[in-house]
């Protein structure tokens, strides 16, 4: 499913159940607003809701709950430019999966709650009530989970930001950051699971491994040329192979590349959600006042973005590379200056040569 806006969410999810756990146990990890609990954007909870969409013919099996074949999507995209909020809430999301209730649980009756410490080993004393009919959560067993990135630089993106949500909250209870991954307090501590661990094109020691999530962070990025074509794709085998999921979040990605994330949006596999607000193409990104269209447009709902700050930053990027600033900024796919051919002349030649001659 493609979304370019936010809808109304009326279909059977655990994004509540999880907006509200995250909000209580992950925190606002920089800024003035430091500490805070962390809320989500709208935007932010549309793709939550979408991607904890839970299957209206999904049954409750105690012995063998169901895992990735409960939700409607195995994997999802978020799309959208710098700065608009995607490290933290994909921290948040990450800190879900490892020790929050992301596995579907069953169909909540009258007066069912979540207990935080009963059903997620927290102490922190928070509950959840559930309204009738709707599905319950659960904790991941057994988790093992994957930052991925092209450099450590990168995964620091989404790394940095849980570190601090778990210094400041009630997060240090269940999650033990190490020198170089995150331990996960589970039930049995297995060293080989329960943990969150750093995937780079420099350090694929424990790719392969039957993973239950795997943030995919800059999937723009990834190449074959890089080799993180690769990465991406063994991780979704490993996610398969132990009912996982995985997700992306990018920039808009240059066209020429041919990267994983061109080709997750371009996908026709039914069970894949992206979220990608493209602005309207009359819009031309090199006149100022339609460029400050663009920004309101890409930006909304994210209340910390300074647009006077990302147009000083679009100003100084467009004398070098201003491509490379529409896409960074304007939330556009748009083609490097360094291609040699133009964005989709390739593909009319090609058009024109099968077609038949009269």
């Amino acid at each position: 499913m493609h979304s370019d806006a936010v809808g109304v969410v009326d279909f059977p999810t655990l994004g509540d159940l999880l907006d509200a756990w995250t909000e209580q146990h992950c925190r606002v990890p920089d800024g003035f607003s430091r500490g805070k609990p962390f809320r989500r954007y709208d935007w932010q909870f549309w793709v939550a809701a979408n991607h904890y969409r839970v299957r209206e013919d999904a049954v409750w099996v105690p012995e063998q709950p169901l895992l990735s074949q409960a939700f409607t999507y195995r994997r999802s995209q978020v799309v959208g430019p710098q700065k608009v909020g995607k490290g933290p809430d994909a921290a948040a999301t990450v800190a879900g999966e490892a020790v929050g209730p992301t596995v579907f649980a069953g169909w909540a009756k009258a007066g069912e709650v979540y207990d935080c410490q009963r059903d997620g080993g927290c102490p922190c004393g928070w509950t959840f009530d559930y309204e009738p009919g709707e599905p319950k959560g659960m904790r991941h067993p057994s988790p093992l989970i994957q930052l991925t990135a092209t450099s450590q630089d990168q995964v620091d993106n989404v790394y940095r930001p849980l570190v601090a949500m778990i210094h400041m909250g009630p997060l240090r209870h269940t999650l033990r950051p190490r020198e170089t991954f995150i331990r996960i307090v589970g039930q049995h501590d297995d060293p080989d699971v329960d943990r969150i661990d750093a995937v780079t094109s420099a350090a694929l020691s424990r790719l392969g491994n039957p993973i239950s999530f795997s943030l995919q962070d800059e999937s723009g990025l990834y190449t074959r040329q890089n080799k993180m074509r690769n990465v991406a794709e063994t991780q979704r085998r490993g996610a398969a192979a132990m009912g996982g999921r995985t997700m992306e979040h990018t920039n808009p990605w240059d066209p020429s590349q041919e990267s994983v994330a061109q080709t997750t949006w371009e996908t026709a596999a039914p069970d894949v959600f992206r979220f990608f607000r493209q602005p309207p193409p009359k819009l031309r990104f090199l006149d100022k006042r339609q460029r400050r269209k663009i920004l309101e447009f890409v930006y909304a709902g994210s209340d910390h973005v300074n647009l006077d700050a990302i147009e000083a930053e679009c100003v100084e990027l467009i004398e070098k590379d201003p491509a490379q600033a529409e896409r960074f900024f304007g939330g556009r796919v748009v083609q490097g200056g360094g291609a040699w051919l133009l964005d989709g002349l390739w593909e009319g030649a090609w058009a024109r040569a099968l077609a038949p001659t009269a």
